[in-house]
């Protein structure tokens, strides 16, 4: 009669355990793989619904941004070219301005100077049917003051140079000579060509002679 081991049945029974530990690990690491490929899936199916759409969500909220700015974009370009077009415009303007400007500079002068066209051609004709010397004299005197008179409404103004010390800003000297008295050197002694100013602008120098 074979006798009770209590030994064996202990082992018996480590070996059970054993059988149901390996099996639960087995399904855990089931689990696992299971939970690991329905994570893959869930990023990579754009089909499906609710929150798997993330890809849907990022890919629209880029389009929007893309759209604002070309929206921006689209508005600064407008903005340039009508900029461009306006200083275009004020360019072609200017320049017509301009040209008709100087090409109409003289007219208000030369408008002055036909009333005195118009005396000096009746003086030529006295002068044609007339032999007394003083009263063409006096023709061209009246001639020769409205002439004067017209320059200087304009903002002619004549160079006042005899007796003043020679300035190389006004004068141009033609020659030297010695001066007749110790008080005239470098000073202006005579006028071969009168200077004069136009709204007090220097337009044409004196022609002098200069004591030395």
């Amino acid at each position: 009669m074979s006798r009770f081991n209590p030994f064996n049945k202990k082992k018996s029974m480590t070996n059970k355990d054993q059988e149901l530990q390996n099996e639960a690990q087995q399904s855990n690491e089931s689990n696992e793989r299971n939970i690991d490929e329905a994570a893959m899936n869930f990023n990579a199916d754009d089909s499906l619904a609710g929150t798997t759409h993330l890809n849907d969500e990022m890919a629209s909220e880029e389009e929007d941004k893309t759209g604002q700015l070309e929206a921006q974009v689209k508005e600064a370009n407008d903005k340039y070219l009508r900029l461009v077009a306006e200083f275009d415009n004020f360019r072609k303007r200017n320049a017509k301005e301009r040209i008709e400007l100087i090409k109409n500079a003289g007219e208000d002068v030369i408008k002055s100077l036909l009333d005195v066209v118009d005396d000096s051609e009746r003086a030529a004709k006295q002068m044609e049917t007339t032999e007394d010397v003083a009263l063409i004299k006096e023709g061209i005197s009246l001639v020769f003051s409205k002439l004067k008179s017209v320059l200087q409404s304009k903002g002619l103004k004549p160079m006042e140079s005899k007796g003043q010390d020679f300035d190389t800003e006004l004068h141009e000297a033609i020659t030297e000579v010695p001066a007749p008295a110790e008080e005239l050197k470098g000073k202006v002694i005579d006028e071969i060509q009168k200077g004069y100013y136009l709204n007090d602008k220097i337009i044409r120098h004196a022609k002098v002679v200069v004591g030395k």
